[in-house]
């Protein structure tokens, strides 16, 4: 039978295993937010659909079939009663054909599916808590480039799977893979239709009214945006840029109905993710008004110059999940980023805190003693990269919350995932988490008249990759990560600064340097890319700290790796 290990080595990327071997292997055809790949429609078995996704990170169908009877058969592992599972789709080519071989595998298997078509991933998530799911499927690849596709899969109470899920539905999905097993075309054909199809329309009418009711969630925390709309700290129109995906064609008139004068630009785009959207946006990237206007990024080319700070644009990612912002600067345009998000909602929501606060080993190392500061019972967090992580570190232990109003909880990336309560649908008082680019958007635009898009004083940050690197040979405790951890503190002991290493749940090789000297704090990571063959470096300093005596240590860590891991 073959197999793939989730960081291979060029000799061992097929192997021959049984799978009691496998089981004691730290085993996942997962990444860092689902299983994504190239889609083809050729005709392979499901044994060497398993060794395309590892060695070429091809997504067949004969995968998404054995994968809807893997998660059939591990639903156990899941909270709640049932066999329901919902099924939502962003617009890709071959969305369709995937959706129907893995509801295939999951009625082949004993579940019952429910399609509630084009969505974004938030919908979906929502979708599974009104309907009682035991477990959603979210067909996408988020930003990724429209030729490739993948899934995500959620839990009763709208979580992400866990890593030791992900390690059990591999296992078992492996394990069926090298079964024979026969299905004739009449029985086929039965089960690839959903046991109840929603109408066309009812993702994006369902998320409008979900929306509505978080609209007014967020104004009793972040207050409203009406001066600043009039004293033009917005912009009008806002433009508005949905990655062609589901929210363009009702989130402009659903903002635009509540003051904020708003024009979706992406409906001319080619297809999703196609120049536009958030997918192509960088972090505190910049633009001049003339790089701008010439740009082929649908939002981008749309812009127009406007007073110092004023916000003028938007862009959500492929299934919606997250959100970045566009402000104008002297010169142009800047990027506003998770990070710089979170820190004008917290302030915003000040009066009421204490908050729980999860960031990313990605973000602004000077934002959680900017949140700090609000309020002295305030829990801030460290977590692995992926917004699952933001949620592991923010929810209830028995999964949904109970409050009678929002909870002060805040999960951020700084690619601008948000992770933020959300009234269950149709039950009042049970709050989960989610990422919700279009949510994410209207707090922020709420939080405009209550919070000072300057009083977040930023730290500086670097994040650089090698790319096409061989992952396997950046392994926790390995030869080379020995080295490259001695040669960082060092370098960072001679320059007076205290550092240790720190580990991280979720980042099984992450290497994390933390280092605190007199003048401010820094923080050095490399990791590898649990979506691509990359191993990408950041380093994060304090406002206090030079990056120019730095520079030259990141330079040369970078070219250490790029001679080893290329």
């Amino acid at each position: 039978m073959w197999c793939g290990l989730t960081q291979p080595s060029p000799e061992s990327t097929a192997q021959t295993l049984n799978i009691a071997e496998v089981d004691r292997m730290t085993f996942s055809y997962f990444g860092t937010d689902g299983i994504r790949g190239e889609t083809s429609l050729e005709h392979v078995d499901e044994e060497d659909a398993l060794l395309a996704l590892t060695e070429n990170r091809t997504l067949h169908l004969s995968l998404m079939r054995v994968l809807g009877e893997a998660l059939s058969h591990v639903q156990s592992l899941f909270p709640g009663q049932g066999h329901t599972v919902v099924v939502g789709w962003d617009d890709r080519p071959h969305n369709e054909a995937i959706v129907e071989a893995l509801t295939l595998g999951l009625q082949l298997s004993g579940s019952e599916v429910i399609h509630i078509g084009l969505c974004a991933t938030p919908t979906l998530h929502a979708a599974v808590l009104h309907n009682n799911a035991r477990m959603g499927c979210m067909i996408t690849a988020s930003h990724n480039p429209v030729s490739d596709s993948g899934i995500k899969v959620f839990d009763a109470h709208g979580f992400k799977t866990t890593p030791e899920q992900e390690q059990e539905i591999s296992r078992t999905l492996l394990a069926l893979a090298s079964e024979e097993r026969e299905v004739n075309l009449d029985e086929q054909k039965r089960l690839s239709e959903p046991a109840l199809r929603m109408s066309e329309d009812w993702a994006q009418t369902f998320h409008q009214a979900w929306l509505e009711e978080r609209w007014g969630d967020f104004e009793s925390v972040f207050g409203g945006c009406q001066t600043s709309v009039q004293n033009g700290r917005i912009a009008t129109p806002f433009l508005l840029d949905c990655a062609h995906g589901s929210g363009a064609s009702w989130l402009s008139d659903f903002l635009t109905k509540r003051g904020i004068k708003t024009r979706e630009v992406s409906g001319s785009a080619l297809a999703l993710n196609a120049n536009c959207g958030a997918g192509d946006f960088s972090p505190t990237q910049t633009w001049t008004v003339e790089e701008a206007a010439s740009s082929p990024h649908a939002l981008l080319s749309h812009l127009k110059p406007a007073p110092l700070g004023t916000l003028v644009g938007a862009a959500l990612d492929g299934d919606g999940d997250r959100c970045l912002l566009i402000e104008s600067t002297e010169v142009g345009y800047k990027v506003v980023d998770g990070d710089a998000m979170a820190a004008m909602l917290v302030e915003a929501g000040q009066q009421h805190g204490p908050w729980r606060f999860a960031a990313s080993i990605e973000s602004d190392v000077a934002l959680t003693g900017f949140v700090s500061q609000f309020h002295p019972d305030t829990l801030c967090l460290e977590t692995a990269v992926g917004d699952r992580w933001l949620s592991v570190g923010l929810r209830h232990p028995d999964g949904l919350m109970v409050s009678d109003s929002m909870p002060l909880r805040l999960g951020v990336e700084d690619s601008g995932h948000l992770v933020m309560p959300a009234s269950h649908p149709g039950r009042g008082g049970d709050w989960s988490l989610v990422g919700d680019g279009a949510a994410s958007l209207c707090a922020f635009l709420l939080a405009q008249d209550g919070s000072n898009s300057d009083s977040f004083n930023r730290g500086w940050k670097r994040r650089v990759s090698v790319k096409e690197s061989h992952r396997e040979r950046w392994q926790r405790g390995n030869e080379l990560q020995k080295t490259v951890s001695e040669k960082i503190l060092t370098v960072l002991r001679d320059s007076g600064i205290e550092a240790g290493t720190r580990t991280i749940e979720g980042e099984e090789n992450l290497l994390l340097v933390h280092g605190d000297g007199l003048e401010g704090t820094l923080s050095f990571g490399i990791r590898n890319s649990g979506t691509q063959a990359k191993t990408s470096l950041s380093l994060r300093l304090s406002p206090e700290l030079d990056s120019e005596t730095f520079l030259p240590l990141l330079e040369d860590i970078e070219r250490v790796l790029t001679e080893a891991l290329q």
